[in-house]
């Protein structure tokens, strides 16, 4: 099985796709419904199992309440919002196909979860982990996360009959509440005790072992309570993030996960009925079109509904409408307590394995779809329906820098101008970064500054310069050629990632362009220079050359 995973994830890698497919694909390939290599599956979910505690137990070291503070209200209200919905939506398909209502139950809000570990993966690949759509999915994801929890506790109660389900659903959340209640006491008292006195023994060996023995001991003793070993392992890692130990307990436990994580989706693969599949063809597309549809609209609305433009919300939903990776944890605590049928689970999992699979073209479906709707004069008015709102203070500049994107790079640029008493003003279209940047008595304005209307109303006709903070290469490039046909002589500097689209941008006029693992390289080779005695003209020449590549 671990050459499966590993054979399996190399054709997806190659495939430049998610390496979780290629184990679940594996898993098909070598079951008892496919090849037949493996029969005896026990042992096998055993080790999967462990997998699953050490996914939790990292999601807690993980988990960013800044990150979810930062997005703010999109996430909290927005993320419960879509569990709730998708989770009716679900439900509703699940009774009109006839399933009984503890599984249609269980069916509904095993589809509100979306992957994490896909979205990261594309958007990394993409360069837009810090642009306006990547922030509000990962505040949606992180609150999706935290939801897997009670939802564990909740469920398995489902598989009680009649009416004991009121007191068996009381006594599984009492019983999960004393447990927080001990893991947070200890946690707080005990746990940073016993794993500083271990890290002044300064033995990475003996750090590692540590890590893992917590999180088995907080998985075994959950158990005890009634509460699932991953929930267990999550708050455990939840406590350890909060404390000075946690970034060496995530690099020391992430191996361990992953290993066992590979065997976790293989095991999963291995489960899938591909003859049950191949035979109701029609049910699993019906169920996937039910379940991106819903998805789809849903998380575009979100981000809508709170202020976002159109294109935000529109990647938004293509980047959510999918199943996750919880979605089968929880779908084998669905088997294991004996709600879900095995036929249900194997059209979760062809279901989950189509939607991931179509994440990354929905991406780009929906930015060709948004680039096509800008150019016509009806899509134009629905695109432009959300009017923009600029700074009073704007109106009267002149001589000024235009700042296209309010995050942590135009935070230092303004500082800077701030201090030399230089006028600027920023462009942003994230509600939360304008109500940050009006907090602070910066000038704003609200809006997409790709589009002509919102460049006029920062009064770029008049500006010095223009500076294009997006890590998103489509972003500049639009914001570049608006900007040329408004004032043709301003300067313009802008952030490019690759080689090829920092040639585009040259063509179409950028005078400055700044790579950032470029500048890294430079600085590092600059400190580098200078420890071996070369004077600081030689350096900048040096540097310069590499610039230019003009250096041979």
């Amino acid at each position: 099985m671990l050459i499966a995973a590993v054979i399996g994830g190399i054709f997806a890698h190659r495939l430049k796709l998610p390496v979780l497919l290629g184990y679940l694909f594996a898993g098909m390939l070598i079951s008892p419904h496919g090849l037949g290599l493996v029969q005896d599956t026990a042992a096998i979910e055993d080790l999967a199992n462990i997998g699953v505690i050490m996914l939790l137990f990292t999601l807690g070291l993980e988990f960013s309440f800044d990150e979810l503070r930062r997005v703010g209200k999109v996430a909290f209200l927005g993320g419960t919002a879509q569990v709730l919905l998708t989770g009716a939506a679900g439900i509703g398909l699940g009774k009109a196909l006839g399933w009984a209502t503890p599984e249609a139950i269980f069916f509904g809000f095993l589809i509100t979860m979306s992957s994490t570990l896909v979205v990261l993966k594309l958007l990394l690949e993409r360069n837009e982990l810090d642009t306006t759509h990547g922030r509000v999915m990962i505040g949606l994801l992180l609150v999706e996360d935290l939801f897997v929890i009670p939802l564990m506790i909740i469920l398995p109660t489902l598989g009680t009959s009649g009416s004991d389900v009121g007191p068996a659903l009381i006594e599984a959340g009492s019983k999960a509440l004393g447990f927080m209640v001990v893991m947070v006491g200890l946690g707080l008292f005990l746990l940073p005790r016993i794993l500083d006195r271990i890290a002044q023994a300064r033995s990475k060996e003996l750090f590692l072992i540590s890590v893992v023995s917590l999180t088995l001991t907080a998985a075994i003793a959950s158990q005890f309570f009634g509460v699932s070993a991953a929930v267990g392992a999550f708050i455990a890692g939840l406590l350890i993030g909060r404390s000075v130990f946690a970034r060496q307990a995530l690099a020391d436990i992430v191996p361990f996960r992953d290993a066992f994580g590979a065997l976790f989706f293989v095991s999963l693969g291995t489960l899938v009925d591909l003859r049950f599949l191949t035979q109701n063809l029609g049910l699993l597309a019906g169920v996937v079109v039910f379940i991106i549809a819903v998805k789809l609209v849903i998380y575009t609305a979100i981000p809508w509904v709170f202020g976002y433009n159109a294109r935000t919300s529109l990647l938004t939903g293509a980047g959510l409408a999918q199943i996750g990776e919880f979605s089968f944890v929880l779908a084998s605590v669905g088997v294991a307590s004996g709600i879900l049928r095995d036929t249900t689970y194997a059209l979760i999992l062809g279901a989950a394995i189509v939607t991931m699979v179509q994440t990354p073209f929905a991406l780009s479906i929906a930015n060709f779809t948004y680039r096509q709707l800008h150019r016509t004069r009806l899509g134009g008015r629905l695109i432009n329906h959300r009017p923009e709102t600029a700074d009073q203070r704007v109106i009267s500049l002149s001589g000024h820098t235009v700042i296209c994107g309010g995050g942590r790079v135009a935070d230092m640029l303004t500082n800077v101008l701030s201090r030399r008493n230089l006028s600027y003003v920023v462009i942003d279209l994230d509600p939360q970064v304008i109500y940050r940047l009006k907090k602070a008595g910066i000038p704003c304005i609200y809006g997409d500054a790709s589009k002509p209307d919102v460049l006029s109303g920062a009064a770029l006709e008049k500006a010095k310069l223009l500076v294009c903070t997006f890590p998103s290469f489509l972003d500049v490039e639009l914001t570049v050629i608006n900007a040329r046909v408004i004032n043709p002589r301003i300067d313009i500097v802008a952030r490019v990632e690759r080689d090829l689209d920092a040639e585009i941008l040259k063509g179409i006029g950028v005078n400055a362009l700044v790579k950032p693992q470029f500048e890294v390289s430079l600085e590092i080779t600059r400190h580098a220079l200078h420890r071996y005695g070369l004077t600081t003209i030689e350096i900048n020449y040096l540097l310069n050359s590499l610039r230019e590549g003009t250096m041979s």
